[in-house]
């Protein structure tokens, strides 16, 4: 048989299983991971536990149940007033993580040297998909510590290969939500250069101090050039669940779903009939997540502020950043190795969350997951504050 390894070695170890399983190893309080620590709604689980005993199980429809796709296009239509056919232009997925799989796999010509330009600190699997379905990564950094959009950088990363702006907001992993202003530089760009924009906007629900998400969809004419990304995982904190919707022009979702067929073809119909059932909930549902979240944030802001972290601002998501300097570290790797093994805290080093290209990415900051009890936070701060104290 043919030697595997350079297969295998292909692909790194996302930095998320490698912090994951050194919280494990040494007992340790898991910010590292972006997961809550609590199941999502009663009445959502309850939905999937009877639709699951009612039945049918068996290969729902691949594009997805009409009832969720109905809901999703409603929810976008509700929230951001964009308005989509359920019937073509919403596809259902394993994840946002498979709709992000499905587009750069349809979107992504192998072996043309088509180019992705990515903002960075990014999610890492951006980076191993889109090398993976055969492109270029382009990286754009985010300048700390406010994370603001350089347009000269964009500027410079978009060349006559560029096929793809992939759009991420807010940011995983360092929570700026991006602005009016930085969704019409993107619009403006991918304009002038027919460009499709992959935008990841599974943190749509999670914006704080007032903040409210816009999609780069509702911009002029950027919907037919657009497919957005929403998930269950996140909305409903129930991420094994692992449920996703997307929505774009008929061309484009076409183009995903049969990538889509020979990915996963289907997601679990239970949790399909569950997510629509979820997706139809009031305003209040929404803004009292934002609202949990924020008050989270806070809370563990708090914790590392007084164990002597510099606490850089999250817009949105489930994280902060943390600078390491004022506590006289310069890797952030390290930092986390340590503290993992020492303090019993995992957090990931931000470093993790750029592109192999940049040589000189920041090593001072560290990302932490707030999706926890209080009593979590709590007790990951005091065990960080008496291991620098010690």
């Amino acid at each position: 048989m043919k030697d595997l390894n350079p297969v295998i070695t292909g692909r790194k170890t996302s930095i998320f299983e490698v912090m994951s399983r050194l919280a494990i190893e040494n007992d340790a309080i898991n910010l590292g991971q972006g997961f809550p620590d609590t199941d999502g709604p009663e009445d959502v689980r309850r939905v999937a536990a009877e639709a699951t005993v009612e039945g049918p199980n068996q290969y729902p429809p691949m594009m997805g149940v009409p009832a969720l796709r109905q809901a999703a296009a409603d929810a976008l239509q509700r929230h951001y007033g964009l308005s989509y056919d359920p019937g073509d232009e919403i596809l259902v997925t394993a994840g946002a993580t498979e709709a992000l799989a499905a587009a750069f796999s349809a979107f992504i010509t192998p072996g043309a040297g088509e180019e992705a330009v990515i903002f960075e600190p990014a999610y890492d699997a951006y980076f191993d998909m889109v090398e993976g379905a055969g492109g270029v990564v382009k990286p754009v950094p985010l300048t700390a510590p406010d994370w603001a959009l350089d347009e000269e950088a964009l500027d410079a990363a978009i060349g006559p290969e560029t096929k793809l702006i992939v759009l991420n907001t807010p940011v995983n992993p360092v929570g700026k939500v991006f602005t009016q202003a930085d969704l019409e530089a993107v619009a403006k760009r991918a304009l002038e250069h027919d460009l499709i924009v992959v935008s990841d906007e599974v943190y749509e629900h999670m914006c704080f101090d007032g903040r409210r998400h816009r999609s780069i969809a509702a911009l002029p004419e950027m919907r037919e050039r657009t497919v957005r990304m929403g998930s269950a995982g996140k909305t409903f904190s129930l991420t094994g669940w692992k449920v996703g919707y997307t929505a774009g022009p008929p061309d484009l979702i076409a183009a995903m779903a049969r990538a889509h067929q020979y990915l996963t073809f289907a997601t679990p119909p239970s949790l399909q009939k569950a997510v629509a059932y979820g997706l139809n909930k009031d305003t209040a549902y929404f803004d009292g997540l934002a609202a949990d979240m924020q008050a989270s944030r806070d809370r563990l802001a708090r914790g590392l502020t007084e164990a002597g972290f510099g606490v850089l601002p999250a817009e949105g998501t489930y994280f902060l950043t943390a600078d390491i300097a004022p506590l006289g570290f310069d890797d952030d790797v390290e930092f986390c190795r340590r503290i993992a093994s020492e303090a019993k805290v995992a957090g990931v080093p931000v470093s993790a969350f750029y592109h192999a290209t940049n040589t000189a990415p920041p090593r001072n900051f560290v990302r932490f997951c707030f999706a926890k009890q209080d009593t979590v936070l709590d007790a990951a701060a005091d065990r960080l504050r008496s291991w620098i104290d010690r």
